[in-house]
């Protein structure tokens, strides 16, 4: 196993893995957010696996006047069949705009399903260097870990590189490019829709789930993000993994991480070892927090440990 996916096995909620028995075109329902916009919410969280064929993330869009704009495209070309199959359930416009929402292989290896209709394939310069640099490994590993069953992948890189603070307006729509300043991961990337107050946060914003911690992100500037981010005040966050939530899932995570990362930090300088800080952890956070996240008592200890690391 590559040191890239020692660290990517950690985001894919080990503990939650809530696979089917396989799915099938009927298992990419399309659910209406607001006015235009839609989601197709996985099922499934957690590894990829034969069970799942792989599909454990999340895709959203946005159905504008000319073409339908299209917020990651999960981690297959044949998810990325499934998920084009169930947009057309909503409208026969063609998606003519995909965003990769980070590098992450379950958000943007079924790119090269929209190729046919597809004008943009959108990006950070980060993340598509990212791609670049493991999008065989990424098809490998997937097609190793679920034994074939996500089906062959050609890789499609993106081809429009968004700079910070872009706005753009697609078919009618306006659309803010928000920067996650590498919180999650390298170049990652938000999507703003400030007349209806909608956010799409791929892996920087969270649901049901604790905040999504890395290896190769920086968790004060994901702090810092997640507390700029509670100042636009979203109606509605669209997250990579879980259900859709509110603004108040974006107050409740950054206060959160800036909690255990405080602890954490001041126990490191006082010599106390991570086992003891976790026992402080769970002793100060656990009541509030256990209740408003599934995978906290498994989450937790990694938690406390990449944090101890990351402070060396």
């Amino acid at each position: 196993m590559t040191k890239k996916f020692l660290f990517l096995f950690p985001i894919f909620l080990l503990a939650f893995n809530t696979s089917s028995a396989g799915h099938t075109q009927s298992d990419f329902v399309v659910t209406a957010i607001a006015e235009n916009v839609y989601s197709i919410i996985s099922p499934n969280i957690g590894l990829p696996t034969p069970e799942n064929k792989g599909w454990n993330s999340n895709v959203h869009f946005v159905v504008t006047q000319t073409g339908v704009l299209l917020f990651d495209s999960g981690s297959s070309e044949s998810i990325g069949n499934n998920i084009k199959k169930a947009i057309k359930t909503v409208t026969d416009l063609p998606v003519r705009w995909v965003v990769n929402s980070h590098s992450h292989a379950d958000h943007w290896l079924g790119n090269a399903a929209f190729s046919d209709t597809m004008v943009e394939l959108i990006a950070s310069e980060q993340a598509v260097a990212t791609m670049k640099k493991y999008g065989e490994e990424d098809v490998q590993f997937y097609a190793k870990v679920t034994n074939g069953t996500i089906g062959p992948t050609n890789l499609r890189y993106p081809n429009v590189i968004l700079k910070q603070g872009e706005k753009r307006n697609f078919g009618g729509v306006d659309v803010e490019f928000i920067f996650g300043d590498n919180g999650h991961s390298p170049g990652d990337l938000l999507m703003w829709l400030p007349k209806q107050k909608i956010i799409f946060g791929g892996d920087v914003l969270s649901s049901d789930w604790m905040p999504m911690i890395t290896d190769h992100g920086n968790i004060p500037n994901l702090i810092d993000s997640l507390h700029e981010f509670t100042e636009l005040s979203p109606d509605i966050v669209l997250t990579g993994h879980g259900n859709p939530a509110t603004g108040k899932s974006v107050i409740r995570d950054a206060e959160f991480l800036a909690s255990v990362w405080e602890q954490v930090g001041s126990d490191h300088k006082k010599g106390i070892e991570p086992n003891e800080s976790l026992i402080q952890v769970k002793a100060k956070l656990g009541p509030k927090y256990q209740p408003l996240y599934k995978d906290f008592e498994s989450e937790i200890e990694r938690y406390v440990e990449l944090m101890y690391r990351l402070r060396q």
